[in-house]
């Protein structure tokens, strides 16, 4: 009796144990989802510099072949390709901008920094879009025409992120808008403090529309990175304006948060089927229909012609995503065109290939 007592101790900790451990990672995965994280500025340290050149402390990211940015006490330099490596140091060619001073603590980033002026030494204004939730901040690049390039960030993003487009937009000479949404730096917070991955997000995207409309906007292109893309596809779900949506380029799309959940969930080692208990755990939290939002299983009504760029070896977004968007449109008769990129991570199909990002959004765009 009493080693049968003890068995049933041990295995009722053991159930206790498991059910505590499935809990904390499904809670921890609905956290990365839909938690509001405004990240620092310092992942990398200047160990040598020289004109032209820069050498950085090695990680993942400084190593990364490409175009990326240093950021540091409110300046920043472009950075170009790897020169050499040692162990634990990498040294990049400076494309533009000043060279740090040793010992200077920085930001390695695929993300252009500032805003346009910063960026690309592009003239800009600001104005304030008036969403539901209040003011939330818009920065303004003029162009010729009535159709109006609208870019839209992706989760715990900042309108910078959206400027690698700029320079393509520039030769078009298209009139382009970079906004903010609930919980950006500047913008209002949601009710409950939590991202809804574009479920009320649109509304505000929907707001800049009609502020730009009052602008002397008509038409207008969509552009959107990462979770931006979930918000686009709820506005051409819901919005009355999508109609005057005449195309839309994404960028390493976030297209089913069921395969984003499991992907984080294989990205950090924990079980599969954890990715599929977080999305659970986000319902709850915030009241989504996670299947609605899919823009796969559920695509809008409005289809605009769309192009997809994606690279293969995205952790946060698979590339099967993109891929079955792709299939969803061939079904449908939705103009959807898939370019895929072999080498860089999230979002970072521009920086690994710049030349033929910008050409594949300038021919899409030309017409």
């Amino acid at each position: 009796m009493a080693s049968r007592r003890k068995w049933w101790i041990s295995a009722a900790v053991a159930v206790a144990l498991l059910a505590g451990g499935t809990g904390y990672g499904a809670w921890y995965g609905s956290q990365q989802a839909i938690g509001v994280v405004h990240y620092g500025e310092s992942n990398t340290n200047v160990l040598a510099a020289q004109p032209g050149a820069v050498t950085l402390t090695e990680t993942p990211e400084t190593t990364s072949p490409g175009i990326y940015w240093l950021q540091w006490s409110g300046a920043s330099t472009m950075l170009g390709e790897v020169v050499s490596r040692t162990p634990g140091r990498v040294t990049r060619q400076v494309v533009r901008g000043a060279v740090p001073s040793v010992g200077t603590p920085g930001y390695f980033t695929a993300v252009p920094p500032g805003d346009p002026q910063v960026a690309w030494g592009v003239g800009f204004t600001e104005f304030m879009v008036p969403t539901e939730l209040g003011p939330a901040p818009a920065w303004y690049v003029p162009g010729k025409g009535d159709t109006w390039v609208v870019a839209v960030h992706g989760q715990n993003g900042r309108r910078k992120a959206e400027l690698k487009i700029l320079p393509a937009v520039r030769e078009l000479d298209l009139p382009f808008l970079v906004i903010s949404y609930r919980n950006d730096e500047g913008a209002p917070p949601s009710p409950d403090g939590l991202l809804h991955l574009g479920d009320t997000e649109w509304r505000d995207l929907d707001a800049a529309l009609r502020a730009a409309r009052e602008r002397g906007a008509r038409r207008f292109v969509l552009y959107g990175t990462s979770m931006g893309a979930a918000l686009i596809g709820q506005f051409l779900r819901e919005s009355p304006l999508a109609g005057t949506v005449d195309r839309v380029v994404l960028d390493a799309p976030m297209s089913d948060v069921v395969m984003t959940a499991e992907q984080g969930a294989r990205r950090v080692n924990i079980p599969g089927f954890l990715g599929g208990l977080s999305t659970q755990v986000i319902e709850w939290r915030t009241g989504i229909d996670i299947d609605r939002l899919s823009l796969i299983a559920n695509p809008p009504k409005v289809r605009p012609p769309m192009l997809v760029i994606h690279t293969l070896d995205d952790e946060e977004h698979p590339i099967r995503e993109s891929r079955d968007l792709a299939v969803v449109g061939k079904r449908l008769g939705w103009p959807i065109r898939l370019e895929e990129f072999a080498a860089g991570g999230h979002t970072e199909a521009w920086n690994t290939d710049r030349s033929r990002y910008e050409r594949l959004v300038r021919d899409f765009l030309a017409n």
